[in-house]
């Protein structure tokens, strides 16, 4: 990665190896490792459910369970839509922080 030409253009101006490797290498970088660490909170999300039920905590996912268990399905919508808007928000979280990771990606 760092024998690209980018990265060699950069060193060739004269930088710093320091100012090579934060603003050019780790930003490209920093693109794969926001987008898996997003990917990693909602399945931290979605574990959630488990955790709450074996340590007997008080949250969502025990509240999706006992709503499951009561066959209260107005619960369980509410509780599924807070899960889902909590998916989609990280998901807006990771676009807008490639935004201003790569300042190239544009939305239409």
């Amino acid at each position: 990665m760092l024998n690209r030409p980018y990265i060699q253009t950069a060193r060739a101006k004269g930088l710093p190896e320091k100012t090579v490797l934060n603003r050019h290498a780790l930003r490209n970088a920093l693109i794969n490792i926001v987008t898996i660490l997003g990917l990693q909170v909602t399945v931290l999300l979605s574990g959630s459910v488990i955790a709450e039920v074996v340590f007997s905590w008080p949250g969502l996912g025990g509240l999706s369970l006992d709503a499951v268990l009561r066959r209260d399905y107005t619960m369980l919508q509410a509780t599924v839509l807070m899960f889902t808007s909590m998916v989609v928000f990280v998901n807006l979280a990771v676009d807008m922080t490639y935004f201003f990771l790569d300042p190239r990606i544009e939305y239409a």
